[in-house]
């Protein structure tokens, strides 16, 4: 019965800010931080809405943190409100172009300064990092990309595309994962507390003296270190169930 609340409520509250936060914008479009922020306002509300309760850990590896590549696991549409709580300053994120097709939250999504990609055509994947690399070397921003490249929707860690880590090595960027706890499936808006998601931000994976065929050996090393803390995570977030 409290599901039929609850969601309705976070869909509303969804498009809410949307609107708000497109009218808002247009005083500050693009500016680096805008994503940062409304991801704080959307974490702050929907996840009080939908009961969930967030364990963040590993915030000092992002305070102070250079223009970096940082790298999450991407699991359902309630990322934004999960990981928003987690986006660093001056950082952007990578989506899909068709992004831009949702009512309201898609000009917010433009305005906040993301960057869209089509990835139908490898002459806008180039132009893309072109574009991603310029944000990191020149416009002293941070990329948020999730390496998967889809939802896993809570099952096993999907294998990673190479784009994060060819635009970070491009730019001599450091890497910073970012690792959620499996929550896909398991939570119960049925319940008072639906659930706890613990969030972990690693140390920086350096990529300092790499080239492009360095790619592989650098995807795997970040695959292997999130694999194994969202391993972790799941365990201790059952415990606290």
């Amino acid at each position: 019965m409290l599901s039929l609340i609850r969601v309705p409520l976070a869909l509303l509250y969804f498009v809410v800010v949307a609107i708000i936060g497109n009218f808002l914008l247009i005083f500050r479009p693009f500016n680096p931080d805008n994503t940062r922020v409304f991801g704080r306002i959307y974490s702050w509300g929907g996840t009080r809405i939908l009961g969930i309760k967030l364990n963040i850990s590993g915030l000092e590896n992002i305070a102070h943190m250079p223009p970096s590549v940082v790298i999450a696991n991407h699991q359902d549409n309630l990322d934004l409100y999960i990981c928003g709580a987690a986006v660093p300053e001056r950082t952007v994120s990578v989506g899909k172009k068709s992004l831009l097709y949702i009512p309201g939250f898609g000009l917010l999504y433009w305005l906040a300064g993301n960057v869209l990609i089509d990835r139908s055509s490898s002459k806008n994947s180039k132009a893309t990092l072109n574009a991603t690399t310029e944000a990191l070397t020149k416009g002293n921003r941070s990329i948020w990309v999730f390496p998967e490249g889809t939802r896993n929707h809570g099952n096993n860690l999907l294998p990673f595309k190479k784009g994060a880590f060819r635009m970070a090595i491009e730019a001599g960027a450091p890497i910073v994962p970012i690792c959620v706890s499996r929550y896909a499936g398991q939570l119960d808006f049925n319940k008072w507390i639906s659930g706890t998601v613990e969030i972990e931000i690693l140390e920086p994976v350096s990529t300092a003296g790499m080239t492009f065929k360095d790619t592989d050996r650098l995807m795997d090393e970040c695959w292997h270190k999130m694999k194994e803390k969202i391993d972790q995570l799941d365990k201790k977030a059952l415990l606290i169930q």
